[in-house]
Parts: structure tokens; sequence; C-alpha cells
């Protein structure tokens, strides 16, 4: 296992690896940190058989995605990684997309002991971390630095394969493409984001502001390629 690739790996859609690299047709899916629910509800529309409960713990965002139109394959809970209100071996697929590195330090372990318990025996644990590098880590980074955490993730994903719960499955490198109407999107999505309290002088917000606007385009929108790692993981026995 590796923290991060040799080169930027291709660019990529997240619905598409996941279809690639996991059974999703039919399958029992837990999606943690399912955050605005964009990617559940795409997941939602590919696999229509399948039976997908979507987790958030922000419970700001929770009563939004409760708010709106579900589809009928989708139940949204409350809920963290390292408590799962779900029987034992009661899922066939979990999903965290740039979530784990959002759980405590100190619960990482038990977030990854808790899936490997909902999973059933073989089923896949699909764990999709960005990576510490590029301009819209850069940009980030400016008022929320993530290094430490994403370094930990990393760590509690290798202890978690040496525990002999799991076996890894499949590593890539990709690029996913962040896109944003403006600086304004990026403020309401990123800045203010209600799972994360971020306190912003006015110098700092000028700073963020100023790196991000030399990547708009002439039509207003910026653009950043953000490099990613997906580490697949399978329940062992």
């Amino acid at each position: 296992m590796r923290l991060a690739g040799t080169d930027a790996g291709p660019v990529s859609r997240e619905i598409e690896l996941a279809a690639e690299l996991l059974p999703l047709g039919a399958a029992r899916i837990l999606e943690l940190g399912c955050g605005r629910a964009e990617f559940t509800r795409a997941l939602a529309a590919r696999f229509p058989s399948s039976r997908i409960t979507a987790m958030e713990v922000d419970t700001v965002q929770h009563e939004k995605n409760l708010a709106d139109e579900k589809p009928g394959n989708v139940e949204f809970a409350a809920g963290g990684a390292d408590a799962i209100p779900l029987p034992d071996a009661s899922v066939d697929v979990v999903l965290m997309l740039k979530s784990l590195h959002h759980v405590p330090v100190a619960r990482m372990d038990a977030a990854l002991a808790e899936i490997a318990r909902v999973l059933a025996p073989g089923g896949f644990a699909y764990f999709s971390e960005p990576i510490y590098a590029g301009e819209f880590n850069a940009v980030v980074a400016l008022f929320h630095d993530e290094r430490v955490v994403r370094e930990a993730a990393f760590a509690a994903l290798v202890r978690a394969v040496g525990s002999g719960r799991f076996a890894l499955a499949a590593e890539r490198f990709w690029r996913a493409k962040r896109r944003f109407a403006g600086f304004a999107e990026f403020d309401e999505r990123l800045i203010r984001a209600t799972h994360t309290e971020h306190r912003l002088s006015d110098a700092t917000y000028a700073k963020v502001r100023e790196r991000f606007l030399p990547h708009l385009a002439a039509d207003g929108t910026a653009t950043f390629d953000q490099p990613m790692r997906v580490d697949v993981l399978r329940r062992r026995g």
C-alpha cells in the first residue's frame, strides 16, 4: 500500500471507478459520510436493484438530505463510522468517499472495526481519499490543512489490513475534477461547510480568494484536478 502514486493517474469519475472495482448490482450498500448525497443519488440511479443506507454525522446536512426527495432504494440515517447502527454482516459493500480522514484520529481504528463488523464475509470496503498534493489542496490548506489527518487515515487502513480483518483487493491512483461556478460557490461549499467550523481572519480569507481567482476561466468557472487514491479492502472469512 502506498500513500501516493508515482504519477497523478488518469482523470476519472468516482462512479465509474466504483462500478469497475465493486459488485454493486443488487448489493446491500452502506455509504458513510454521504455529505450532500450527490454520489448516493447517482449510485441509486445506476444500480436500481441495490439497497443503499446513506449515513451522515453532520446533523445539519442530514436534515437537508431528509428534506429532499429520495430515490426508492435509498434510506438516510444519522451517525458516524465508529458507531454504525446496523447488525453484524448486514451489508455487502461499504463506501467512504473523502470521509475517513474526517473521523477523529483516535476513533479511526474503531471505525474500521465497525466496518468489518457490518460487512458480510467477502464483502468490500471502498475508501476514496484525497492525496496531499496539487493546486486545489494548496488553496484549501490555507485555511484547513489536512496533511496530518490524511496520513493518519492511510495509516489506519494499513493497520486494518495488517490486523487480518481485511485483505487489500485493489489500490488505484486517479484525478477527480473539482468544478465551482465561482469563488462564491467555493466559499459556500468549503469555507462555510456545516461539517467543520472554519474561522478565517480577514487576511486569511483574502489569501484564499487571491489563490483561487487565477483559476477562473472566461465563463467564470474554476476547475481543479484533485489527485486521489482508492483502497478497496475485502473482509476476510
